[in-house]
């Protein structure tokens, strides 16, 4: 029952946090308690169980938790309440700010019953759940037409991606006769290969593989920076793990989707790196950049994949974690940064990086979370982003295969490579004389700050003790390679 507590407490109260908005005005203080009350159930669970497997059955559906599914939960739900603290001067002045909260909540609840779903059809719903929340936060700011287009967008690609899964759920289906996520027999027929491609071009949208990106830098460009850090930092995370579920299903055909995750793995960092290079607004360019880092988690998992290398999964799921952090402390950065320059324009343009000229002048402790947190994803050590993606490298390369090997200096290039447009950001806010923005602004409440510090100090404290975090990575991986 803690397991069920977990995962329905915050979504029973999305629709508390609503009513409380609409009639008190307390949407966001309601929300924080709940997720916050949501801490408890999931201390439980660590405390109680350790490396141990806790399930709930209820007639053919089974919520299972296990490595995999704490790792989502871990990032999911400290992400999200992050997110909410830092959302609480920053929306206040919002219309519909009660709407915002309530589906931050429910989001954060799909995504931890997505985790913990054990057979493909409720897989799929708890996927479609989390994409309807999204959906609406994506395009919170409906009054104008370039959030309305990235929420459309948003909505026909993640739609078509899920047909394509529910026909891969019903090939599955036709051929074995069941829907539990348990690996089959090695020999894999001709439908069950094709239902996997099903699966990697379905969930890969969601996940963002390119070429399947294409909604994402403008759904991360319009949505509240709070959003774009959930759908940066968690959101594209939980479509990779609902992928990497149903491989496994499908594990007699290993090698073949570890080569389509290491093609793939190519194509992202690559693309993703040079899209970015050339972004003169601060959210597209973390959003491009996503891209990249997906490709890194995706390099580990396929080496794991192909080789069945414990290691690779172990990098990969480290770099999980530590995307979250970096990619949540740069939006919730440029966030404040944007609320400030909204604020002085009175208007919604985008934030440029010239934008930013002399920030650090009038607001220290941002720009150097911004500061610490671009650079944590251009791989800079001692941070918590070099460490695991060294992790990935040297699995990757302890594989010996010439083509790994290959795309292993590709990405080590690639990481160099994202310095030249990570290092503009740091240099504007450093080297220039403050723009008028930041120079008449107001001092920033606590609300705003606070969030902004623990994210911080968890990316120094995890690049100078990753083993901080090594047993829950190495239990993810478990539960993809027992």
């Amino acid at each position: 029952m803690t397991l069920l507590t977990l995962i329905w407490l915050p979504l029973l109260a999305a629709p508390l946090i609503y009513l409380a908005g609409r009639l008190a005005g307390r949407a966001r203080e309601m929300a924080l308690l709940a997720l916050l009350a949501a801490w408890v159930p999931f201390g439980l669970l660590v405390t109680a169980r350790g490396n141990a497997a806790a399930s709930f059955t209820y007639g053919a559906i089974t919520l299972q938790w296990d490595g995999l599914a704490l790792l989502l939960t871990l990032t999911a739900l400290g992400l999200g309440t992050t997110v909410t603290l830092y959302s609480f001067w920053q929306m206040a002045a919002e219309p519909g700010e009660e709407k915002y909260y309530a589906m931050l909540t429910a989001l954060i609840g799909t995504m931890i019953g997505l985790g913990c779903a054990r057979d493909l059809f409720n897989l799929w719903l708890w996927f479609e759940a989390m994409a309807v929340t999204s959906y609406l936060l994506v395009a919170f700011y409906r009054e104008q037409p370039a959030s309305l287009e990235a929420g459309v967008k948003y909505l026909l690609q993640s739609a078509a991606g899920s047909v394509l899964v529910l026909l891969g759920i019903a090939l599955v289906l036709a051929e074995t006769g069941s829907l539990d996520l348990a690996p089959l027999p090695p020999e894999s027929s001709f439908l069950l290969r094709l239902a996997g491609g099903l699966f990697f071009i379905g969930f890969g949208v969601k996940a963002a593989l390119v070429p399947l990106h294409t909604w994402l830098p403008d759904a991360h460009a319009q949505a509240p920076s709070g959003i774009s850090a959930m759908l940066s930092g968690v959101v594209i995370m939980a479509g990779l793990i609902a992928l990497l579920r149903v491989l496994t299903l499908l594990a007699g055909d290993g090698p073949i989707w570890g080569w389509l995750l290491l093609g793939f793995a190519a194509a992202n960092i690559t693309l993703g790196n040079l899209l970015a290079l050339r972004q003169t607004q601060v959210k597209r360019l973390l959003a491009f950049s996503s891209l990249a880092h997906m490709g890194y988690m995706l390099l580990g998992l396929g080496v794991a994949f192909l080789l069945g290398s414990r290691a690779g999964a172990e990098g990969s799921f480290f770099h999980l974690l530590s995307h979250a952090l970096l990619k949540g402390a740069a939006f919730l950065a440029v966030g404040a940064f944007l609320t400030i320059f909204h604020t002085f324009t009175q208007d919604h343009r985008p934030l440029l990086i010239s934008d930013l000229a002399g920030a650090s002048h009038r607001f220290p402790l941002v720009a150097l979370v911004l500061s610490v947190a671009v650079l944590g994803l251009g791989g800079l050590p001692p941070l918590v982003g070099f460490m695991s993606k060294w992790q990935i490298l040297t699995a990757s390369f302890a594989s010996q295969n010439g083509w790994i090997i290959a795309l292993v200096l590709l990405a080590a290039l690639n990481s160099v490579l994202s310095l030249a447009y990570y290092t503009p950001l740091v240099n504007t806010m450093y080297r220039h004389k403050p723009a008028a923005a930041f120079a008449q602004a107001t001092a920033l409440p606590i609300s705003m700050t606070l969030p902004l510090a623990l994210l911080a100090l968890a990316i120094l404290l995890l690049g100078f003790w990753p083993g901080l975090v090594q047993g829950i990575v190495n239990n993810a991986a478990g539960a993809l390679f027992p």
